[in-house]
């Protein structure tokens, strides 16, 4: 397994990212991935996620389905392989 990085801003929807916290935090416990950490930024404007997956491609397809994405209510994200040392 390898670990990621999943960086993300959020647009300027602030209701509508409010209605969908709750479904987004129970969809990335439900996953029960290998080494997840997450949480939102201080200012809410975004969040950073790590967990494992098999591959860039297998991470991609897990964060697709997260509700944020779903609903189009990032503006920016990033996914990287991080090397922890």
């Amino acid at each position: 397994m390898k670990r990621f990085l999943y960086f993300y801003l959020m647009r300027n929807t602030p209701e509508a990212i409010r209605q969908l916290v709750p479904a987004h935090v129970q969809y990335w416990h439900s996953r029960d991935l290998r080494d997840y950490i997450g949480g939102p930024f201080a200012d809410r404007t975004g969040g950073l996620i790590t967990f494992a997956a098999a591959s860039l491609d297998h991470a991609e397809q897990i964060i697709i389905h997260d509700p944020f994405v779903s609903e189009q209510l990032i503006e920016q994200r990033w996914v990287k392989e991080w090397l922890i040392e």
